[in-house]
Parts: structure tokens; sequence; C-alpha cells
């Protein structure tokens, strides 16, 4: 009965993402126009490839945006030395994640825009690319996807599974629980992100048999090889940045700024040739807060214009996408932005951590409240919640003030991560392999 009732709310969601297609296709114009969507790939988006399949066997991993794709990018590597037969197909959807992603994979991995969750378009994508199984990241639960592969009979998996409260609780009312009940059916393995997130699942009437723990795929920080362009830029702020106090605060959401800067200007205070690193979670925030620090007076350095930190430049503002991970190793001290705001869901503290940063964040992390408790767990003094400018600044002017207990923070960051980043990758491989390759070799 509940089967019959889930293929009946499909048929009425299929009816439905038909009918709005025209829309739809409206709406991918409007946001081409607006610079949203690839200029030249647009097409993409709706199902419609821009490269032949190659032959042989084909697994598409598909990610949101960039933080998913960029957790996928080990796995996928690994998956091309374990399989290298197989062609690796990887999507993701938003143009900013395309644009650092692209750059960051192995040769010979095919990457694409992902198609909108309409039949035509999905219908068109499995058609063309007729993938052995796909690889979905965190919540990517979209009904013509699954459904389609269901009926393709492609091998489906989950990694770093999640589902918010909110998301939750929508998907499990009377109309929409048959539904999620018959897609998470699908499924070959659901591997969630923590004992909670599995509750979740079950409770959405996931079969118990295919949820398997494997880690926590954002734990997975590699070398990534950068130009020799992009290593001098590093090096020459790592120079300006000598001999200079220095922290940074970095994936910042709009409003989180003004509590950056009230810490700032204490700061400044009372260290007059401290650097603060702003690195907004988008761009061209980055370059709205440099134009209202420029209107007060405040001498700032922009990091798309390549300024330079002269003598009282105190603020440094990063409008640059996918160098996080190289520029936590300039400062000494991380505060992971996404967190000071109610209804903020948090962002990645692996990178921060794995650079040897002590790492702070605000109490509103959302589904990254796994890795904090994961690694206080192992270490209380790995990472360190804070609520709001005065505890932030109390924790700052510490930290400064304290060399041993600054050390004692970074040792115990880097340490705490090395600890929960091992063997993640084979971990999720031998779940892959077991619940999910074999059934397509």
């Amino acid at each position: 009965m509940v089967g019959y009732r889930g293929k009946l709310v499909y048929t009425v969601y299929r009816a439905l993402t038909y009918g709005l297609s025209p829309l739809l296709y409206l709406h991918l114009q409007w946001r081409k126009l607006r610079g949203l969507e690839h200029p030249l790939r647009w097409q993409e988006r709706l199902g419609r490839p821009s490269l032949s399949r190659p032959p042989g066997q084909l697994f598409w991993f598909h990610a949101v945006s960039l933080g998913e794709g960029m957790a996928a990018i080990p796995l996928i590597k690994y998956c091309v030395q374990r399989s290298p037969d197989t062609t690796i197909l990887m999507t993701t959807t938003i143009t900013s994640a395309f644009e650092v992603i692209k750059n960051r994979l192995p040769s010979g991995v095919i990457y694409q825009f992902a198609p909108f969750d309409t039949p035509a378009a999905m219908d068109a994508f499995l058609g063309s690319w007729k993938p052995n199984a796909i690889i979905l990241m965190e919540s990517e639960l979209w009904p013509n996807l699954i459904m389609g592969a269901s009926k393709n009979g492609i091998a489906l998996a989950l990694l770093n599974a999640r589902m918010s409260e909110k998301s939750f609780n929508r998907w499990s009312g009377p109309v929409l629980l048959p539904l999620i009940s018959l897609m998470l059916s699908q499924f070959s393995l659901i591997a969630p992100l923590s004992t909670m997130q599995a509750i979740r699942f079950q409770l959405l009437e996931a079969p118990p048999f295919i949820i398997n723990f494997s880690g926590d795929l954002k734990y997975t920080v590699e070398e990534i090889g950068i130009s020799e362009r992009e290593v001098r830029s590093i090096e020459d702020l790592q120079l300006q940045l000598a001999h200079r106090q220095v922290w940074m605060a970095s994936s910042i959401h709009k409003g989180e700024e003004e509590v950056v800067l009230g810490v700032h200007k204490v700061l400044v205070q009372m260290l007059p040739d401290m650097v603060t690193i702003i690195v907004p979670r988008y761009p061209h925030h980055g370059r709205e807060i440099a134009l209202e620090l420029q209107k007060e007076g405040s001498n700032v350095a922009l990091r798309s214009r390549h300024e330079k930190l002269m003598p009282g430049t105190n603020i440094y503002v990063v409008d640059t996408l996918g160098e996080l991970k190289n520029l936590y190793r300039l400062s000494p001290i991380a505060v992971i932005g996404g967190s000071f705001l109610p209804g903020s869901a948090g962002h990645n503290i692996s990178e921060a951590a794995a650079a040897g940063c002590a790492v702070l964040t605000g109490h509103n992390v959302g589904h990254f409240s796994h890795m904090v408790v994961e690694m206080q767990r192992l270490n209380p003094l790995s990472v360190l919640q804070v609520s709001g400018k005065s505890e932030l600044e109390a924790a700052l002017i510490k930290l400064f003030n304290d060399a041993k207990v600054l050390e004692a923070r970074r040792l115990a960051a880097k340490q705490t991560f090395h600890a929960l980043s091992s063997g993640v990758v084979a971990d999720v491989w031998n779940l892959l392999d077991f619940h999910v390759f074999r059934r397509v070799f």
C-alpha cells in the first residue's frame, strides 16, 4: 500500500515538473543573463551533453556546490586508480563550483553541469550518459533522478548523507512520506554523516541494511597542485604578513562582517600592526565590504586587485574563490563563519584544522555540528565555539596574549584532524565496492 501511494505521489510530481518545464527554461535564461549560468554550456542544465559518452562502464558523481564537490574529488581520484577502465562523469549545479573544480579533477574525468529534475532534462541526461552507477553527495534527493535511475537499472548511492531538521519534517508529513520512502528504497547504499542522520533516514523508512557508516569525506583535505603564479602570489602575501600578528575570518556570510569588524576595531587598538584577513563566502560580498570600509576611510587591500598590505593597512579582503585551503596556512587563527547568525548552517572546519590553525566557530553550525562534536570529543582544545562579538573578542585576545594557549589549540586541531581523516576514502570505496560496484561489474 505504501509503495502504491509513493508511486501515486511520484506520478503527481512528475506531471507537475513536466508542466513547469517551460517556466524553468525561462528561469534558466534569466539566470544566464545575470551571469548565474555558464554562457556557453547552459544547455547542459536541460540534459543536453556537450560531449559524447565514451564506451564502457561509467560512474556518475553528483554534488550540488563547491564544498560537496571538493569532498568528492579524493574519492574520484581513488576510483580512477582502482578502476582505471571506468569513465567518471562529475556534475555540479553552481557555476562558481564549476570554475574551481574543473582544474582539480584528474585527466579523463568528464565534467558537466547537472540537469534540472524535470522529466525531459533528466530522461535526456540519463539516456545520453547511461551511467552504470550514480553516487550522490549529501542531500541530493531528486525524484525524477532517483526514479529514472531505478527504471533504467542504475545502482544508486548517497554519500555523506544528511537531512536537515526542516527537510526531515517536510518529508515525514503524510503526503510526502510515501514518496521519500519509495525513493530511499531504490538506493543500494546510504552512508550517513552521523547517528542522528542515520536515525532520520530510518524514520523515513530507508531499508536498514543499506545504511552504513564510513566517515565524513569532508575530512579528506588533500594536497592540490596550484600553478606557479598562484604559488608566487601566496608566497608574496606570506612575506607581507611576516612579523605581523594575523587572524582570519573565513566563509563569512552577509551580516557577519559586523561581528568581524567590531572585533577587529578592538584588537587593532591593542595590536596596531595586526592584520585581519576576511574571506567572505561569496566574492561579490568581499567587494561590498571593501567598498564600505573605504568609504569610512579605512585602508583595505583587495586580493582580486593584487593590492599590497602597506604599513597602516590592517584589513585584507579575499574576493576570490578556491584559495581558502592555502590561505589558512598563512594564519595561526581561523574563525569559521556561517555560524554566528541565527539560522546559519556552519561551514567545513577541517581545512583550517588540517593547516594547523586554532579553530573558532559560532554555535549555529547546522549539519557541521557532528564534525564539531567529533573533534571536541577527541580533544576539547581542537575547536572553540563562541557566541557573538564579546566572546569572540575575549577568545582572540587570549590567543594573541598567550603563545602557549595558541600553540596548544593549533596542535590539538591538527592532530584531531589527522585522527579523523585517516582511512576515510578507502572506507568509503570499500562500501561502494561491496554495495554498489559489484552490482555493475
